[in-house]
Order: structure tokens, then C-alpha cells, then sequence
């Protein structure tokens, strides 16, 4: 059994001057819909406004909240902040949230949406409006759910708003495996960044993956994992710029969720990155990710 988040506010019509494929969500929704009984659903609550600020600024929740985002940070998010986005924003949070204690409950759990890892403090970036990672993670500790919260982002852009929101906090800890040329320009300090040359492959990715990661879990000893699986290290994404083939994808999960498995930690894994005119190949990937994982810790 799959124990699967998702809200209908995840899939909204696609606002003027956007490029993003807001389509996706959607797509993944109705992939998984095909496995049948294997997938168990789960609709989360939005996330109390008091741990959106737990990690952004006020004014910024406000802004985004009153559907009020200035022009400068709508510019940088990637799309106008309508009523139906800044509803989103606020129930994908409360969807990463949900996916964290289930998988507290049965080991594993996904989120059809989240992954936000550019939201910062007082604005959004790179098509993040809040950062679900750091707010879920924030919630987490600070409530005591579960005492240390490992963030794990494997998207080809470097999870700057997550580091930044959550550097210091003695209970958290982000690793971000990503290509050191690529977006943002300007990076953040995570408390392990592992940057990549261009146009790296399986093997070579697979094998910084493990001598880098695997210190770390035994190190800081996570009691969750908070997943941010994104699949734009494929070749073909039009966003990314590294070159892993499709069964290196799978490969990279099934290697995470592994050591997970072997040291006793739940994971929850979010959607991030995947890039390209073809919506349903990409949302394959990303099931492939949720499928991926189950299997591997089930």
C-alpha cells in the first residue's frame, strides 16, 4: 500500500504570463488513479498560517495571502500570485506536512505536489510561492513530532530557500546534490552541498551520491527524511543540465530509500523539478519516483 496526498487544489488552471506546466500535478494524480488499490489517499488541511511564518516573513504570508504579491516578486516566482495560486501555496504545505506523518506512521508516504525549495524568507523564486520543506520540517521538530529532520534534494537546482530557511535550526539538516552551473546563480549553504559538473551520467552520479549522503545520514541520524525528488537531472529535461538516464533515476531512489530502510528511517518524498513539453512523460517520472520508493521500503 502507497499512502498517497493530494488535494484538488493542487491542479489549478495555469495563470497569464506563466511557463510553468501546471498540468502536472494533474497528470501524476491520474497515473497513480491506474494503480488501483495499491495507492491509499489522503487530502491534507491547509497549513496554519503561524507556521507559514514560522519561516517566511509576515508581510511576504500577507502579501501572498491577500493576493497582493508586488510585481518584483511575482517576476521572480515565475507567474502572477491569483487567488487560486495563493490557495495552493497554502494547502501544498499542509500536503508535505500530512505525507511527514504518515510516513512517521507507515514508513513511507508522498506528497503529488510540494518540492518548493526556492521560496525564500520575504519572497518566492523559480516557480516556489512557500517553501513546504522548511515549513513542514520547522512544524516537525518544533511540535516534537520527530526530533531531527534530514532534507534530501536530489533536483538539479540547488534547494537555496531551504537552506537558507532553516540554517542554524539544530534539529534540521538539507543535503542538495545538484548542477553547480545551473539556477540559482547565487547558491545558499546547505549543511552539505554537493555541486556537479555538467552532463554527469549514472554511474559517476551514483557513486558521489552514495560516498556523500551515506556519511551524513550516519553522522547527523535522521529520524525522518523529507525527500525532494526531482527528476530534472534527466538528460532530456529542458531545464537541467546533468545526463542521467531514466533507470538512473530509478536508481537514485532506489539507493536512498535503501540506506533509509537500512538505518530505520521513515521518508516522505514531494514532487520537485521535471521540465518539458511532454506533461505525461514527465508525470511518469515522477510516479516512477513514488513507485520507485514504496517498493524499496515497503
Amino acid at each position: 500500500m502507497i499512502h498517497v496526498v493530494h488535494h484538488p487544489d493542487y491542479v489549478t488552471a495555469a495563470p497569464a504570463r506563466s511557463s510553468y506546466r501546471w498540468g502536472k500535478n494533474g497528470a501524476i494524480r491520474d497515473l497513480l488513479h491506474a494503480e488501483g488499490d495499491m495507492v491509499a489517499w489522503h487530502a491534507p488541511d491547509a497549513i496554519e498560517r503561524r507556521w507559514l511564518e514560522a519561516v517566511h516573513d509576515p508581510d511576504y504570508v500577507e502579501q501572498v495571502l491577500s493576493v497582493a504579491v508586488p510585481r518584483d516578486k511575482e517576476r521572480r516566482i515565475g507567474f502572477p500570485v491569483t487567488p487560486v495560486v495563493a490557495q495552493r501555496a497554502q494547502m501544498v504545505p499542509g500536503g508535505t506536512w500530512l505525507a511527514a506523518r504518515l510516513a512517521l506512521e507507515h514508513g513511507f508516504a508522498a506528497n503529488t505536489a510540494g518540492g518548493s525549495h526556492h521560496a525564500l524568507a520575504e519572497t518566492g523564486a523559480g516557480y516556489c510561492v512557500f517553501n513546504d520543506l522548511a515549513v513542514a520540517a520547522v512544524r516537525l521538530v518544533e511540535e516534537g513530532i520527530t526530533p531531527r529532520v534530514l532534507i534530501v534534494d536530489v533536483d538539479v537546482h540547488q534547494g537555496d530557500g531551504t537552506a537558507a530557511l532553516t540554517a542554524g535550526h539544530p534539529g534540521i539538516a538539507t543535503y542538495s546534490i545538484h548542477a553547480e552551473r545551473n539556477f540559482p546563480v547565487r547558491k545558499a549553504r546547505s549543511t552539505l552541498d554537493v555541486p556537479l559538473a555538467d552532463g554527469i551520467g549514472d554511474d559517476a552520479y551514483l557513486a558521489t551520491l552514495h560516498d556523500t549522503l551515506v556519511p551524513l545520514l550516519d553522522g547527523f541520524q535522521p529520524t525522518l527524511i523529507l525527500y525532494q525528488g526531482g527528476v530534472d537531472p534527466f538528460a532530456d529535461d529542458r531545464l537541467g543540465r546533468l545526463a542521467l538516464s531514466e533507470d538512473g533515476l530509478v536508481r537514485r531512489d532506489r539507493a536512498v530509500a535503501g540506506w533509509a530502510r537500512a538505518r530505520g528511517v521513515p521518508l516522505a518524498s514531494t514532487v520537485g523539478g521535471g521540465y518539458g513539453d511532454d506533461v505525461m512523460a514527465i508525470a511518469a517520472r515522477h510516479v516512477r519516483v513514488i513507485t520507485t520508493l514504496a517498493g524499496a521500503l515497503g
